[in-house]
């Protein structure tokens, strides 16, 4: 469910009076917990990091973020392989589809 047009996005006051305090092009990260926050126009250009709940990743706003939040580029979650028969059968083919290179020994 979307937020409401009449209440506006939710940007965090705190994070536009610290990107406010920058220089464009300034490429510290502005460390932050607050995924929910709204990327609002003036942070375009700005890189942040922000936590995914265990370490900081750096996102750097671009124009096409404008309107997304912060959380968004920030995954919480590591996705590690399906496993199975199935999976350890297509390793085996793809590992034995690459042969390995022929080795050409000196002749004596």
């Amino acid at each position: 469910m979307s937020r409401s047009l009449k209440k506006g996005p939710n940007t965090n006051p705190k994070l536009l009076k610290k990107v406010g305090l920058l220089k464009l092009g300034d490429k510290n990260p502005i460390k932050t917990w607050a995924r929910d926050a709204v990327i609002a126009p003036e942070m375009v250009g700005f890189v942040f990091a922000v936590h995914n709940g265990k370490n900081f990743i750096n996102v750097e706003i671009r124009e096409e973020m404008v309107g997304h939040y912060l959380g968004e580029f920030s995954p919480t979650r590591k996705f590690i392989k399906h496993g199975g028969r199935m999976q350890r059968e297509l390793e085996a083919k793809a590992t034995a589809n690459v042969a390995p290179a022929p080795v050409n020994k000196p002749k004596k």
